[in-house]
């Protein structure tokens, strides 16, 4: 089931800029074999590297030959919407300065198909800044008449563009028209091979300053501590006895978690409801659609629950998803809805990085030719699987207190510790082909995908352009539904990526994480 395409980029010549090539239509994609046209440009691409000899090379990790296996084609999409018109000029010379200069950024994928068991690897090459700026030619009539929805189709027809792999795999596309939140916006699409989400984001974060202080990095949230190191005698023995007990159960709950995770990678489904994405769903064209919650409600509920921000965020997405699928289902009983709690296995693949990411600074460093930085990029990333309660309650912070038992059971745990490595000695020992098929089990057999990343806490300037706000997601895996909180300022942006087919009522399900929000802060204001 191959995506249809809007652009044909194998065909293109090198010297033939994209803001040529791409005239899309937004309204109905055309059929094609997108997936094929683009493992053809990446076949004459790595031709063309193995014969000029791959000078400088670099191997790819396992995750990111992993991104570029059939059923993990995953990009990372950015939409950075703008308080000020695009500035041409100040984006060229802000990118030249930054992106371009880091290594993946301005890398080619090459591998040596004559050789047995090649592994492919980063080969670096000259960017031509025309290649990668898109302006897309839209139709002006929607673009006046609906600009929310224009650049929303735009957004989601990159879901279905292939992308030129013999050049470095990201794309700046320029959407220079107001909406009712910004007055201009980019579209960062970024392969996922390049690096983590955590990282890529946070690089991108490295090329803003801060708007009071253009000369100065951001200032991001401060990051939880992490879990301290045996006690000193002198703390006592029940001190001692206490972190006992908690390496033993960070133990037991691992070995659990390892096998549940074995299991539903071979054969534990989760049940069918109308969130579960049919067979090819990788392949099939992808909605994005984003609104803004208060960041001040999540953290007054936050400090009301006595919890933290991912609590609350797990919670407010397990009474939407609750509200979608009984209205869906016509099952508003509460009776029936209790008892359907405890049928219902409805769990999200959760991917996280288990390696510290670099500082701002450390990453803005990456992108300055004039100092040698030997900090390590790639994909270092493991797997959790994360349940979701699904339930009617009368008490809309009960939904709360099951998300914080459920953070805090996975943060007692060193699951995705284990799937890094266990994935890494399959790829050695089996092969990437084996890994693939280990991961494409899991993620078939679990419901949706789910993540969070803080971002700034003050407003940023992106090569000089205010930032109003920023909406990522991801596509190109096996699930029809993938939630993204991004938080900014004191905003965080909810980003929903859906099979366009299966969900026709998406912003249905876009207000129903808003109206959660809203009746747990209600529920948490009259409690306090």
């Amino acid at each position: 089931m191959d995506p249809p395409a809007t652009a044909d980029a194998a065909s293109s010549s090198s010297s033939t800029s994209l803001r040529k090539r791409l005239s899309v239509n937004t309204s109905s994609p055309s059929s094609g074999s997108g997936r094929e046209r683009e493992s053809k440009a990446r076949q004459e691409m790595d031709r063309g590297d193995v014969e000029s000899g791959g000078v400088g090379a670099e191997p790819m990790s396992p995750a990111g030959r992993l991104f570029r296996e059939t059923h993990f084609n995953c990009y990372i999409v950015a939409l950075l919407g703008l308080g000020a018109p695009v500035d041409v000029a100040a984006a060229r010379a802000g990118l030249e300065a930054t992106l371009v200069r880091h290594p993946r950024f301005s890398s080619v994928q090459v591998s040596d198909d004559a050789k047995k068991n090649a592994k492919p690897r980063w080969v670096r090459t000259t960017v031509n800044l025309d290649d990668h700026i898109v302006f897309p030619r839209l139709d002006p009539a929607a673009s006046s008449a609906d600009p929310d929805r224009a650049v929303q189709d735009y957004v989601s027809s990159l879901s279905t563009m292939p992308m030129d792999h013999s050049r470095p795999l990201w794309e700046f596309h320029v959407l220079d028209f107001p909406t009712s939140e910004a007055a201009a916006a980019v579209a960062i699409r970024m392969h996922h091979s390049l690096g983590d989400g955590v990282s890529l984001i946070s690089l991108l974060m490295a090329c803003t300053r801060s708007a009071a202080d253009p000369t100065r990095l951001p200032a991001l949230p401060p990051s939880s501590g992490g879990a301290g190191g045996p006690p000193w005698l002198s703390a006592g023995v029940l001190a001692l006895a206490a972190w006992v007990w908690s390496v033993v159960v960070l133990a037991w709950n691992t070995l659990v978690d390892v096998v549940r995770f074995v299991e539903t990678s071979l054969f534990l489904r989760d049940t069918r409801t109308p969130f579960m994405g049919a067979e090819g769903v990788e392949f099939r064209r992808k909605r994005f659609l984003n609104c803004t919650l208060s960041l001040d409600d999540v953290k007054f509920v936050k400090n009301a629950m006595k919890c933290t921000v991912n609590d609350v965020l797990i919670g407010v997405t397990s009474a939407a998803l609750s509200r979608y699928y009984f209205r869906k289902t016509d099952d508003t009983s509460a009776d029936d809805s209790r008892k359907a709690n405890k049928s219902i296995r409805l769990r999200s693949a959760m991917l996280v990085n288990i390696r510290k990411t670099p500082g701002l600074h450390t990453l803005a460093e990456m992108m300055d030719s004039s100092k040698d930085n030997a900090v390590k990029w790639g994909n270092q990333i493991g797997y959790i699987v994360l349940p979701f309660h699904i339930a009617m309650h009368d008490d809309p912070l009960e939904y709360i207190r099951q998300g914080k038992k459920t953070a805090d059971r996975k943060k007692r745990s060193l699951e995705a510790v284990f799937t890094y490595w266990s994935g890494n000695l399959v790829v050695k020992l089996l092969g990437i082909k084996a890994a693939a098929a280990l991961c494409y089990g899991m993620f078939t057999n679990t419901t949706m995908s789910f993540s969070s990343l803080a971002g700034p806490a003050e407003k940023v300037e992106f090569y000089g352009h205010p930032i109003v706000y920023i909406a990522t997601s991801v596509y190109g895996h096996p699930h029809a539904l993938t939630v993204h909180f991004q938080s900014y300022m004191n905003i965080m942006k909810l980003v929903l990526a859906v099979d366009d087919e299966q969900f026709p009522d998406s912003h249905q399900l876009l207000d129903d994480f808003a109206e959660s929000l809203r009746l747990v802060r209600k529920a948490a204001s009259e409690k306090s």
